[in-house]
């Protein structure tokens, strides 16, 4: 069923648009100038932009360049473009966000991963250590133990 229906939205969104400019009789040199425009505009590195760029250039040039081509054009290339994109774009945010994952997992596991590795690792040691010496130090100066501001001064 899925099949049929992605079949049927090639046909009325690719195929049937596609039939209807060529049954309007626009002259083939007129096609090939707006496709190329098409094809120029939709690959467009910017998402959403080539749809104004169209516009304008369809408003610009009006009669010498058929609207439906450039659209159809810079759908499928577009389409084309993230077909293309989108592996590399998947493949960089796993190779930049599966050590950040293992890192959180890793900080805020209750339980240590494995049972022969030690609950507090030396880098964890470091940094409960390199807070603690200076906070303890700000208690002891500026506040006294009921947590109200000491008045003594240096």
């Amino acid at each position: 069923m899925a099949k049929e229906g992605s079949a049927s939205w090639f046909h009325k969104k690719i195929v049937d648009p596609l039939l209807q400019i060529l049954r309007r009789g626009a002259e083939p040199k007129q096609l090939a100038f707006s496709a190329a425009l098409g094809t120029t505009l939709g690959v467009f590195p910017i998402c959403g932009v080539t749809v104004f760029l169209c516009g304008m250039v369809i408003a610009l040039l009006r009669s010498r360049c058929h609207a439906p081509t450039v659209m159809l054009a810079k759908l499928l290339l577009q389409l084309l473009g993230w077909l293309v994109a989108a592996p590399f774009i998947l493949a960089t945010l796993y190779v930049i966000l599966l050590p950040c994952f293992k890192l959180l997992v890793h900080k805020f596991s209750p339980a240590p991963l494995s049972p022969k590795k030690q609950p507090n690792s030396p880098s964890d040691v470091r940094l409960k250590g390199a807070f603690y010496v200076p906070f303890t130090h700000w208690m002891r100066k500026g506040f006294r133990g009921d947590g109200r501001k000491s008045t003594r001064t240096k």
